[in-house]
């Protein structure tokens, strides 16, 4: 347990806890894969490379735990106030070296289940009577096994099939859906269909947006999500143009030329065409490209600059609901839809209102009509992505109210220019967006063992109810958090399971259950609860936590709710765990000895920090993006990875330097990953032979700060500084954009806000002076 003294002077930063330390010992602590099977096992952390062998609990790249040792009462819960949560990403994508979760097939009866609690059978169900029946884990009901599924025990009372049966040994599989599991969706007769819908309004052409996604949809076409990458995309695709008006396009195989045709009706939405609207590409291709390629014509002296919003989304969803198919709306946007319609917004961006109590408002959604055309998105399996391309305020926090509650996602692209690096990041975004692998119509719900619920749930998603998780489209990126409550005492001999089940329904048709289970350990000796928690996982969930919160709460109460649970999560530690020392040294448990650092990183975010000079619209942006990040998204977003990139040798990636500028060298060049941008920093005193290994030029003040993408020279330097640049993007779900930032130069401001261990310019504190006011909090709360 690391023991930091506090005197009088400056404290050492040298003698607090180094993230960098702690990830590099975690890595040289693992030399083989990571099994499962071991019940409450912690596993690596998330900056760790590893592989997993499943052997009964689902891997940590589907579910990770904030502690895998629980409380066995609430009233140690409370006591040591750690969270207990899982965040889960159903559909993770999962390395080359491991195979994906097999799939069970059992026939018209379909999976076996828990006659009361349906929980699925998992390795946990407790076979009784020489098999005939089985025990509940969960809710401990006995069930009759049907004759089908009969099999006898071995000596140990286990099947004597059961590594034949991924549901018996295995913590995460897929169950193919019988018919009784189509009654979850509208859709009975499974088709899909990809909705693109264009702005083409004065902003929209003038910026070459309309004329590059036509150019770019024409060679997508061809990627679209197939099961088999033999056959054809069974995705049927349809495209609509709007400003203040809607225009609708045949593009039927028959046709010599697409004909278009307007609503400019858009208070009472509805499709004026069924034939011909939802098309197959491969039928359809000429169509569908003379459309393409006219459509950047059409409009090209257009002088509209008002746009409609609300009409956009009903117009998808009524064709989708007309063909009676599931599907997607890619919607490509400009401005705030100030024209006469349905969802019709002002501009209530009013920096004065920030700091304030007011500041909550602004949040929230400015009107309820995008909720309720949510809900209906949902029901019919409409997943809607939103691309931006605002000039200024376009009031983000209503506009993703659709995108969030359907699983979909927001980018934003400000001040798009075609000619500029944007397009690159948005035309890489798309692609990705289109090609993904994602499930429609699911329905996700988490069971939990006896003593404990899931009580609350963070993520892009819907609820209807208390229970299930609704989810018009869920893809390989996102993940919801699940926070759990105990309504009961928990057993040391049982542990605590949970149960996660997805219903979803593949790009092909076929509706399918994905399962993933987890048992952890219970104890009732608190220093058992600490010995055993994962702090990137508390982090993705107090961020998460805190960020709904300030819907409804002023921002600073907010970061006082943080701050003091953190306190009381250490001051437990100190008081129940740690052996008597002076006041003066602060006393943090080995396992979240990075809590203040990392808390200190998120109460500094652009969310959380009012005094920080980032747009209402940046804002919201970012608080519907953090609310789907799995654990290793929120962990590079709060404390960025910085590499020194003096030394490239081989395979192996130079260890990194904790994000202070101290930690910078006049002499060096650093490479910064935040999850969302990419910088490439260069001291003023670089070497020559540096220099020209990266830019071909030999002198600092010859380096292009403009460049966003690195010469491609001939040395093996280069080769390998582009390689380690493409792996990182290949690691995160959005195109990181590279900025050659030049010590001294204005553009370092924004990576110095990076630089998360300092002081910030808009008043978040250095991590030396944190760690002393959490010092502060935790002497209070024991005194």
């Amino acid at each position: 347990m690391p023991a930091v003294q506090k005197s009088r002077h400056r404290i050492d930063p040298d003698a607090i806890p180094s993230p960098i330390q702690v990830i590099e010992d975690d890595k040289a602590k693992v030399n083989e894969p990571f099994t499962t099977g071991v019940r409450g096992q912690a596993p690596p952390l998330v900056t760790t490379s590893f592989q997993v062998k499943d052997q009964g609990n689902a891997s940590p790249r589907f579910v990770r735990c904030t502690a895998y040792n629980m409380p066995c009462t609430s009233d140690m819960a409370k006591q040591s106030q750690v969270p207990l949560a899982a965040v889960i990403k159903p559909l993770a994508t999962l390395p080359p070296d491991e195979a994906p979760p097999y799939l069970v097939d059992h026939g018209e009866s379909g999976p076996i289940r828990c006659n009361r609690c349906k929980a699925y059978m998992c390795p946990y169900m407790q076979f009784i009577e020489g098999g005939r029946r089985f025990q509940c884990a969960f809710c401990s009901c006995v069930t009759e096994v049907p004759p089908h599924y009969f099999q006898h025990l071995d000596h140990t009372g286990k099947r004597v099939d059961c590594y034949e049966r991924p549901e018996l040994s295995l913590g995460s599989y897929e169950f193919l859906a019988t018919v009784d599991y189509y009654y979850c969706t509208s859709l009975l007769f499974f088709s899909l269909s990809f909705i693109f819908l264009i702005d083409v309004s004065y902003n929209a052409v003038k910026s070459g947006l309309v004329s590059i996604v036509c150019q770019e949809l024409k060679i997508l076409l061809d990627n679209l999500p197939r099961e088999n990458p033999e056959a054809d995309s069974v995705v049927r695709v349809g495209f609509v143009t709007y400003n203040k008006v809607l225009h609708f396009y045949n593009v039927k195989a028959s046709l010599a030329q697409p004909q278009m045709l307007v609503v400019s009706d858009v208070a009472d939405m509805f499709v004026p065409l069924l034939d011909g609207f939802l098309v197959n590409v491969a039928e359809s291709r000429l169509v569908i490209e003379s459309l393409l390629d006219q459509i950047p014509e059409m409009f090209a002296d257009t002088r509209e600059t008002e746009t409609v919003f609300g009409p956009v989304i009903q117009a998808g969803l009524e064709a989708l609901k007309a063909a009676d198919c599931a599907g997607k709306l890619f919607v490509f946007h400009t401005s705030l839809p100030i024209a006469e319609a349905p969802g019709k917004l002002k501009n209530r961006e009013d920096k004065k209102l920030v700091g304030t109590d007011k500041e909550k408002s602004l949040f929230q959604p400015q009107v309820s009509f995008y909720n309720t055309l949510a809900k209906e998105c949902v029901a019919q399996g409409c997943c809607v992505d939103l691309f931006l391309f605002p000039n200024q305020y376009v009031d983000i926090a209503t506009l993703g109210v659709v995108p969030v509650s359907t699983g979909g996602s927001v980018y934003k692209y400000t001040y798009f220019q075609v000619n500029k690096v944007q397009s690159e990041r948005f035309l890489n975004d798309l692609r990705r967006d289109v090609q993904k692998p994602v499930g429609f119509d699911a329905v996700m719900r988490v069971r939990t063992s006896t003593g404990i619920r899931a009580t609350d749930f963070y993520g892009s998603f819907f609820m209807s109810n208390t229970t299930d998780v609704e989810l018009a489209g869920l893809d390989c990126d996102k993940a919801v958090t699940v926070e759990f409550k105990h309504d009961d005492k928990l057993s040391e001999e049982t542990g605590a399971l949970m149960q996660c089940a997805v219903l979803y329904t593949t790009c092909s048709g076929q509706r399918r259950l994905r399962v993933h289970n987890m048992a952890v350990n219970c104890c009732s000796q608190l220093a058992d609860l600490y010995r055993n928690c994962e702090t990137d996982t508390i982090i993705n969930f107090l961020s998460k936590y805190a960020l709904r919160g300030i819907l409804n709460n002023h921002t600073k109460a907010v970061r006082d709710t943080l701050i003091n649970q953190c306190a009381q999560i250490l001051a437990c530690y100190r008081k129940n765990c740690a052996s008597p020392s002076s006041a003066g040294q602060l006393i943090l448990p080995e396992c979240m000895k990075l809590l203040p650092v990392y808390l200190n990183c998120v109460l500094k975010s652009d969310v959380l920090l009012p005094g920080a000079d980032i747009s209402l619209d940046d804002r919201a942006y970012l608080r519907q993006l953090i609310s789907c990040m799995d654990v290793s998204d929120t962990h590079v977003f709060f404390y960025p990875r910085l590499l020194p990139l003096m030394k490239l040798e081989g395979d192996s990636l130079p260890v990194a330097v904790r994000a202070s500028e101290e930690r910078l060298s006049k002499g060096g060049v650093y490479l910064m990953e935040t999850g969302l941008h990419l910088f490439l920093w260069v001291g003023a005193s670089v070497q020559q032979e540096l220099l020209l290994n990266i830019f071909g030029t030999p002198s600092f003040s010859q380096i292009d700060s403009a460049m966003t993408n690195l010469p491609v020279l001939d040395n093996p330097f280069s080769k390998r500084l582009r390689e380690l640049i493409d792996s990182f993007r290949a690691q995160r779900s959005r195109y990181m954009k590279l900025m050659v930032v030049k010590q001294e130069d204005r553009a370092e401001l924004v990576f110095k806000h990076f630089l998360v261990e300092d002081k910030s310019s808009s008043g978040g504190a250095s991590y030396v002076d944190f760690l002393c006011h959490m010092h502060k909090e935790i002497r209070q709360l024991l005194s």
